[in-house]
């Protein structure tokens, strides 16, 4: 006698997946029926095939932590079939025994259970073609950096071989000029008869100092492009928002609208304070440490270069000052100032300045 063909058609059968280089261990949880582990490749097709052969005709549900895959895997399993939800590890509700107990298989049943009983809020999964502009947005911080690094340092190589500046470039605005270079390599000597290490450091000094333009103009390129251009050109009226800021918000934020107001932008900045209430007292710390790591920073240096091309923004961090730290009083502005990028984004209007009276 043969039997029915088993279908979990109308059921949605969810999946955690705790994603690594080599594997993907994998938590299944029907809607009805208990949770299975197992382990495979990380391919995407291998486990559509495997859930389609073991709970054929279900609605397939993935989640997994961001990390190094990115997401990549996400849209992998989309390809195939498998709805996904890209999760950050600290918003998964975990158990004491889950925190001393960690581990792949635990982190895989963790993250199905918690998607069956709806207690996760996936991030937002930027489209394909913002993936590459953000990167390059990111690797033009990072060359940046990493070009301050060399310069510190050359300057340090001098300082331990007793090198002094001619009084040409006693002035840090003339450092690494074309002719400071110069000076560098033609003129200067160090202790040793040799001044290899210096010539090192030159040289790269010299090819990160190209790739910095490089990525600079690729931004400026993209600016220009139909799908930033008029975003890009409403957020240069506000004041102190350059091109660099702009295409960092552009392509971190991408989609404005999936924030539905200030206090939700300004805490994707991480430009909110901390809270803690008990009973009826409640005590507000400092800006929390959830937020873009990339843009938020960003935001506050831009807000030192605001307060003194905006009036209005200029005198509330002067009254600011009077009660608090500089570096508090900045972070208020900056706060101010994603909630004038928010509005500039979502209602597509200029920025119109403070004006002061003739």
């Amino acid at each position: 006698m043969q039997r029915n063909k088993i279908s979990f058609k109308g059921q949605k059968i969810f999946v955690g997946i705790d994603v690594h280089a080599k594997n993907w261990e994998v938590a299944i949880a029907p809607e009805v029926g208990i949770v299975k582990r197992h382990s495979q490749k990380p391919s995407a097709k291998e486990l559509f095939d495997f859930l389609k052969k073991n709970y054929p005709d279900g609605d397939y549900q993935a989640v997994y932590e961001s990390g190094f895959s990115g997401y990549s895997t996400y849209y992998a399993l989309k390809e195939v079939g498998i709805g996904c939800m890209v999760i950050h590890a600290a918003d998964v509700p975990t158990t004491q025994y889950e925190e001393v107990m960690k581990t792949d298989r635990v982190d895989a049943v963790k993250l199905a259970r918690s998607l069956k009983a709806g207690l996760l809020k996936g991030n937002y999964v930027p489209e394909k073609q913002y993936i590459d502009d953000r990167s390059v947005v990111r690797i033009r911080k990072t060359i940046q950096k990493q070009l301050s690094g060399y310069k510190s340092r050359v300057k340090h190589l001098l300082h331990c071989h007793g090198v002094e500046f001619p009084e040409r470039f006693s002035r840090k605005q003339t450092h690494w000029s074309r002719a400071f270079i110069t000076w560098l390599m033609n003129d200067v000597r160090l202790m040793s008869d040799t001044r290899t290490s210096l010539d090192l450091l030159i040289r790269q000094v010299e090819v990160l100092r190209g790739t910095l333009l490089e990525a600079t103009r690729q931004l400026r390129k993209m600016s220009q492009t139909e799908r930033y251009k008029h975003r890009h050109d409403l957020l240069r009226t506000i004041p102190g928002i350059g091109i660099i800021v702009t295409m960092c918000i552009l392509t971190e934020v991408c989609d404005v609208k999936r924030f539905h107001n200030e206090k939700e932008f300004a805490a994707y900045l991480g430009l909110i304070p901390t809270s803690h209430s008990s009973g009826e007292k409640t005590v507000h710390g400092e800006k929390t440490f959830r937020g873009n790591k990339q843009l938020g920073p960003m935001i506050i240096e831009a807000a030192w270069i605001t307060i003194g091309k905006d009036a209005g923004l200029g005198t509330q961090y002067f009254q600011y000052k009077q009660r608090m730290e500089p570096q508090e009083a900045i972070v208020r502005i900056a706060r101010k100032l994603s909630n004038i990028i928010f509005s500039v984004l979502k209602n597509e209007k200029e920025y119109v300045p403070y004006q002061t009276g003739n």
